[in-house]
Formats: structure tokens, sequence, C-alpha cells
């Protein structure tokens, strides 16, 4: 139960738009990938905003968590102080940035961590003109160091770079529905050619699990490897990210070892000669979470 001895006087604004995203999600999975969150950071948000006011601001009814009655009170408050503190933000924020900012961004975060980037840039900056890149980390980065792109979201470290950690996101054996997983068989692996973060990650795993493993499907890109997996023709290391309706995830109860995590970060160029990258970074990095 939330702490009602001293409920803090002043709400956090962040933890008001992680609740509204709850609510609108109906998820907190759902919100924290709107955010670019983890689902224990949404977790942690609300136990703190409970603490704030004092109040519970969920009830479990069944599987799902549905508000109270002063949630339903505090829902009406949050948005009406998000969409003031929006419109304050906007109005005193410089709308003369305009100019053409390129982003490259993977494939498997193009509708979950960059929606939200972009929406929060294009609220901030709204005559900035946004030109997507979208492709495999490892291009996108030579992309970067070339100039081709202003910045990148990518999973690979570079010291060459001046970059922050965006989210980080579970890597999971992913395969179709339907699919049916023989325990002692070689795993049969729909795999990305290289260079690729969660080929070495699975086949690492597999080699110090002492399993046995086939390559059932050679992809060049994302699209690829979601077509095998949902044709049944094996299993894939993907971050979370890519897990559809239609996919499940297999784990240790199914012999397979479990995977590191990823984390996705945003990179600049230290020395870019676009003035925009610079200032865009530095609006997404004090404002990660919007």
């Amino acid at each position: 139960m939330p702490d009602t001895s001293s409920p803090t006087s002043t709400l956090d604004l962040e933890l008001l738009r992680t609740f509204v995203a709850v609510v609108d999600h109906h998820s907190f999975a759902e919100a924290g990938m709107q955010l670019s969150r983890t689902q224990s950071s949404v977790t942690q948000h609300m136990q703190r905003l409970e603490q704030q006011v004092g109040v519970s601001l969920f009830q479990k009814q069944g599987r799902q968590k549905q508000l109270t009655d002063p949630g339903r009170q505090l829902l009406r408050h949050a948005r009406q102080m998000l969409s003031l503190n929006d419109e304050a933000l906007n109005s005193l924020r410089d709308s003369s940035l305009s100019g053409v900012l390129r982003i490259g961004s993977p494939h498997d975060i193009a509708d979950t961590i960059l929606p939200p980037l972009l929406s929060h840039i294009a609220r901030s900056a709204p005559r900035l003109r946004l030109e997507i890149d979208v492709g495999r980390s490892p291009f996108l980065m030579e992309d970067l160091h070339r100039g081709k792109v202003d910045m990148v979201i990518s999973t690979r470290e570079d010291p060459a770079l001046e970059g922050f950690a965006l989210r980080t996101s579970p890597v999971w054996w992913i395969c179709s529905a339907q699919y049916i997983h023989v325990p002692g068989e070689p795993l049969p692996l729909i795999l990305v050619d290289e260079p690729s973060i969660y080929r070495r990650y699975a086949l690492q795993a597999l080699e110090a699990a002492n399993i046995a493993w086939r390559q059932a499907y050679l992809a060049s890109n994302l699209i690829g490897i979601k077509a095998a997996t949902r044709a049944g023709l094996g299993v894939t290391p993907r971050s979370m990210e890519m897990l559809g309706p239609d996919m499940r995830v297999l784990g240790e109860n199914d012999g397979l070892p479990r995977l590191p995590d990823v984390t996705y970060h945003l990179w600049i160029r230290p020395n870019t000669v676009n003035p925009l990258a610079r200032k865009a970074y530095e609006l997404i990095r004090s404002n990660q979470g919007l």
C-alpha cells in the first residue's frame, strides 16, 4: 500500500506522463515501448507516483489493472498538466530551428523507439525536416562516420562517437506461434548474415551450453528474418521489439540458454558539421522518456 503519511506536495511530470501512457495503452509493457523505457522502469514510476499522491491508482480486476476512483481523478488533472507543460515549452523554444536532420535507425525499432523520439523532435522544432534512413546497425554506423546521416540509433559501441543509452531491451529466442520445438535435435536457426550482434550472442550462448544447431535460413535484413520466422522455419535471436502477435518466445524451460540484453544508443559525431544534429542530440538527451 502507498505511504499516506506525508505525500509529496509537487507532482513529477515525468511520472504523470508515464501514468497517462499506461492508461492509454492499457499495458505497462506497451507504455514502456512508447516511452522507450523498460517495463520495470514503468512499474517503478507508478510506485513512485502512488507514493507522491498517497493513494492507490490501480486495482486488480482479474488479470487486468483498472483505475481506482482517485486514479481517474488524477488522470484528468495529469492530461491538463502535461498539455500546459508542452504548450509552455513549445512557446519558449526557438521556432527558427529549421533545416534537414538525417537520422539512421535499425529496422527493429522503426515502430517502437523511433516514433516517440521523432514526435518529440517535431513538437520541439516544428520547422525541422526529418529524413529517416532505416537499415542495419553496422552499416548505419558506417554512414554516420562518412557524414551520410547526422545521428544514428544503434546497439553498437564506438568510442570514436558521442552517445548515450536510450533503452535496454531483452534478447529472446523468437519463433512462430505454431512452431514445434523439439529439445535434443539441432536447433534450426534463422540468422542474419554478418556482421550481427544477435548472431554472435546466439552462437556464443549455444556453444557455451553445448547445444547443437543448424542454419535453417540466412537473411540480409529484418524483413527476411520476420518472414522466415512467421513461416515456422526455425528460431531467431532478436530483441523484444520484433515480437509480434503471431510469435512466441522460447526460454530456459525449453532448454535454451538466456541471451544477453542489448542497449540502444543514440550516436553523433563529436565534430559534427551540422549544428542541427548537436541541438537535436542535446534536446533528446535532456528529455528522455518524454
